[in-house]
């Protein structure tokens, strides 16, 4: 069996080290070059800090047992971890954490027992279960002896006893009393008889074993081994769905509104990106919501790309061609599409109103809402909901399962809120509970996975949701007070007929809407005529069209049509009719866009420098005048644009399926055998208990220790290794005169880019610029 962790790594087969790799990402980036680096940088705190980032309050507790136990080198037998945890869950708890421990090399066994990874106690802290250190062979001083064994607990001295019982489950360090006072006499008489321990004048500590003995053998009072079950309001699954359906559609059809608003007048962009505080009232005003809400609209709708910067000079927010596609499809299908956004959405429009570390206001759209981690965290607060179907969590109630997920890296409670407010905005979740199509937006459906393509996903959210429904109707009861009543939800076109024509009095289970010279002008302005805004609701009415709101579009319509404005780009005029008789109807002049506005007049939409171009190619001398009627003297040149292409991103390799890992293993091993052919050991190798190859043979030689590490990454780990185990390693490093030397040292404290190591045979210690290493190699 392995004595060390490095023989052990050394050891695992292919698909031990792929699953390794796996598990640890950081590991495989860059590749290690060879398998001696790949425990060195296993062990090393970077990485083992990033492997215990995300562990549950359970694996730390069993993970901080196991630290305590074999604080002296020893093995921990597996039933004697179990038995001191204490637990009736601990035997269970205990499997499911090694069952992902082992394959991260954060535990290993030599045969005897498991041993934590050689940087797991540094990350964990230096008391860990709140232990205190173990007892010197020679004592702390001079003046305190080590106790000769066995314990003498509890003491009869109830101060002394007092003294031990605070300290008894940590942490293990106490402040020395003032002279002269009982809990000073107390704890000297501690002192005395060896339970505790003088760290300095000022503090104890409460030695590793003492503390042990205290506890009965157990590292934990109460190891949070289970998750916590917090409890909630029930809500039944026909309320939860109904109140997830009318969400769905109200931010279907706020999305909706914005797009039409910034149709009829985009907002400007700031100059460092993002919507104005003035264009986000506006806004809200318009969507008769508060400024919170519309921001989550508005990023909504920037995520799904139904708006993005035009990118002009100056800049504004523009709908895109994917809102047109968006328009036309139905309810169902428009959310799926915002959902699925959201669901991948790295933006956190809860911080839109806070100020920056330079004190400017985050705005909706602006870059510094950017946040790579808010995809996973919204995972998380999805699948607290999910685990508890039915049951409606608050934000205290999510924050308590996730500090026992990862509590050592607890999220903001104000981003937890954030994510529970829009989940309920977009209609994920229904009062407090995870929606039906909200269950499928977290992936626990089948086909809704990595592996399905976006259209199968939308299709499947889309369904879902259409199930949670009510039916659509087709038609508007029209009145004679110039409004009208929708009994229920509008379909498509319906919706899209009312939202131009019509403004909105009250929503409900029915839909009143009214008719007014405003809202009649805005569906003109679209360029509906009269005629066919009437005909339109007449056949959407089951009833005729009332008279009093045919007189107010016919009327709206005769004044909409009265005066006319327009735009030109450019114009000809000419002293005679003649000039100009054919031009317009010429089919060849077709693209300059020619209207007649008078006998003597036509107006162009291509500019003044084009239009005298093209009719001078024609034979029709003509001069160029400015605004005041005069011929200007030589054409200006037009303006040019900087149509560069953009840059395309550098290409990033990462191995991130088991296929590139396990050409990583290859690489490592030195062999560029396939993963299917390493399965039968070569010349050298044994097999493992997987059937892989173990790294012994002629297949190891890029893991053995002749090799040198050159790698500036794995030349550190290697140093933090032979610092660890006190070992010797071969070092070559460019001397005062830039030759290389080589030279066998105990490297004995790396810090600040600087390696202060033992040359035994020279009987000196020297100090060498990391940068001046060329490579190392163990002795």
């Amino acid at each position: 069996m392995a004595g060390t962790y490095t023989e052990w790594v050394r050891q695992r087969g292919d698909d031990d080290l792929v699953a390794l790799l796996a598990a640890r990402p950081d590991l495989g980036t860059p590749a290690p070059s060879s398998l001696r680096s790949l425990a060195a940088r296993a062990a090393s705190r970077t990485s083992t800090e990033r492997a215990v980032a995300h562990l549950d309050a359970g694996a730390l507790a069993v993970l901080e047992s196991l630290v305590a136990l074999g604080a002296d080198g020893t093995p921990v037998p597996v039933d004697a971890l179990t038995t001191a945890l204490g637990t009736p869950d601990a035997a269970a708890a205990v499997r499911r954490v090694l069952d992902r421990a082992r394959p991260a090399a954060l535990v290993w066994d030599d045969g005897d027992g498991l041993r934590p990874a050689p940087g797991l106690a540094e990350v964990l802290g230096p008391y860990p279960a709140g232990l205190g250190p173990l007892r010197p062979a020679d004592g702390p001083d001079a003046t305190a002896p080590p106790p000769a064994p066995p314990l003498d607990l509890p003491r009869a001295d109830p101060a002394e006893q007092q003294v031990l019982d605070a300290l008894a489950w940590g942490p293990p360090v106490g402040v020395v009393p003032a002279p002269g006072t009982t809990a000073r006499a107390a704890v000297d008489g501690l002192v005395a008889a060896g339970l505790l321990l003088r760290s300095d004048a000022r503090h104890v500590l409460l030695p590793h074993d003492v503390g042990l003995a205290l506890r009965a053998g157990r590292t934990h009072r109460d190891p949070p081994l289970v998750a916590p079950r917090p409890h909630g309001r029930h809500v039944p699954a026909a309320v939860v769905d109904a109140e997830s359906a009318s969400a769905a559609l109200e931010a279907v059809r706020l999305v909706a509104r914005l797009v039409t608003a910034w149709d009829d007048d985009p907002p400007r962009t700031l100059r460092a990106g993002g919507l104005t505080v003035r264009d986000l009232r506006r806004l809200a005003a318009d969507l008769e919501t508060d400024e919170t809400t519309a921001s989550v609209v508005v990023e909504l709708a920037a995520g799904a790309g139904l708006v993005a910067d035009d990118g002009d000079s100056p800049a504004s927010y523009v709908a895109t061609l994917a809102a047109d596609r968006w328009e036309e499809v139905d309810d169902a299908d428009r959310w799926a599409t915002l959902a699925l956004a959201w669901s991948a959405s790295r933006r956190t429009p809860w911080q839109v109103g806070s100020r920056d570390e330079k004190g400017t206001v985050r705005a909706p759209l602006s870059p510094d809402l950017h946040r790579p981690w808010v995809p996973r965290l919204r995972a998380d607060v999805l699948d607290v909901l999910a685990a508890q179907p039915g049951t409606a969590l608050d934000v205290g109630a999510v924050m308590e399962v996730l500090r026992w997920r990862s509590p050592r890296s607890v999220p903001p409670e104000a981003a937890v809120a954030g994510l529970l407010r829009e989940a309920a905005l977009l209609g994920v979740t229904g009062a407090g509970v995870l929606s039906t199509p909200g269950a499928v937006l977290t992936g626990g459906t089948p086909g809704t996975g990595q592996e399905a393509g976006a259209e199968v996903a939308r299709a499947v959210l889309a369904e879902h949701l259409r199930a949670a429904l009510p039916a659509e109707v087709h038609e508007v009861l029209l009145q004679g007070d110039l409004t009208g009543i929708v009994p229920g939800r509008p379909d498509a076109e319906l919706a899209r007929l009312l939202a131009a024509v019509a403004d909105v009095e009250s929503r409900g289970a029915a839909t009143t809407v009214r008719f007014s010279t405003a809202s009649v002008t805005r569906a003109l302005d679209h360029g509906t005529s009269g005629d066919e805004l009437l005909a339109e609701l007449a056949r959407r009415s089951p009833v005729p069209v009332p008279q009093p709101l045919e007189y107010l579009v016919r009327d709206t319509a005769r004044r909409h049509e009265a005066l006319r404005v327009g735009a030109v780009q450019a114009y000809v005029r000419a002293a005679d009719p003649a000039v100009l008789a054919g031009l317009v109807e010429d089919p060849r002049l077709a693209g300059l866009g020619l209207v007649r506005l008078a006998p003597t007049v036509l107006g162009a939409a291509v500019p003044a420098a084009e239009l005298h171009e093209v009719l001078r190619g024609r034979g029709l001398l003509s001069a160029l005048e400015g605004p005041d009627g005069r011929a200007v003297g030589r054409r200006a040149r037009p303006s040019r644009v900087d149509r560069r292409a953009p840059r395309a991103p550098a290409a990033v390799v990462r191995g991130t399926d088991d296929a590139a890992r396990a050409a990583v293993v290859a690489r490592m091993r030195g062999t560029a055998v396939p993963p299917e052919a390493s399965a039968t050991p070569g010349p050298g190798g044994a097999p493992s208990s997987d059937g892989a190859p173990v790294d012994t043979g002629p297949a190891a030689t890029a893991g053995t220790p002749s090799d040198p590490v050159t790698s500036p990454g794995d030349a550190l780990a290697l140093l933090h290794e032979a610092i660890r185990d006190g070992r010797q390693v071969w070092i070559e490093m460019a001397g005062r005169t830039g030759a290389l030397e080589r030279r066998a040292l105990r490297p004995l404290r790396l810090d600040g880019g600087r390696l202060r190591a033992l040359d035994a045979d020279r009987e000196a210690e020297l100090t060498v610029a990391v940068h001046r290493i060329a490579s190392v190699e163990p002795v």
